[in-house]
C-alpha cells in the first residue's frame, strides 16, 4: 500500500497527474476536482505540485521544480497555492476530515 500521507500530484515535466492508490475511495468528484486543481497548477505555474497530509491530518502543499525551468515563478506558485487554499477551503476540510476519520489515530 502507498504511503497515505500522499495525496496527490502532477508534473508538468511529465505532463502526469497522480492519485495515490490509498485513496482511491474517494468520491469521484473529488478526485476529478483534484486533478483539475494540480493539472491547471503546473500548467500555469509549471513545476511539480504535492498534496500530503502533515502527522497531524493538515493538508499541505508542497511545490517544487528543476533550477534550470525558465517557466517556473516563484511569486506566482505562492500566490496561486494561496487562492487554491481560499477558494477550496471546504474541500480541504473535508479531506483533512476524511483523512483523520479513515486514519486518525
Amino acid at each position: 500500500m502507498d504511503n497515505p500521507k500522499i495525496l496527490c500530484g502532477a508534473s508538468s515535466y511529465e505532463q502526469k497527474f497522480y492519485l495515490n492508490e490509498a485513496h482511491e475511495k474517494l468520491p469521484q468528484a473529488i478526485k476529478d476536482e483534484l486533478k483539475i486543481m494540480c493539472v491547471l497548477f503546473v500548467q500555469e505555474i509549471s513545476g511539480i505540485i504535492m498534496m500530503e497530509f502533515d502527522d497531524e491530518g493538515n493538508l499541505k502543499i508542497f511545490v517544487t521544480h528543476k533550477d534550470d525551468d525558465i517557466y517556473h515563478d516563484e511569486i506566482s506558485s505562492g500566490l496561486k497555492i494561496r487562492e487554491m487554499r481560499n477558494k477550496n477551503r471546504e474541500l480541504f476540510e473535508q479531506l483533512e476530515e476524511y483523512y483523520d476519520a479513515i486514519y486518525g489515530e
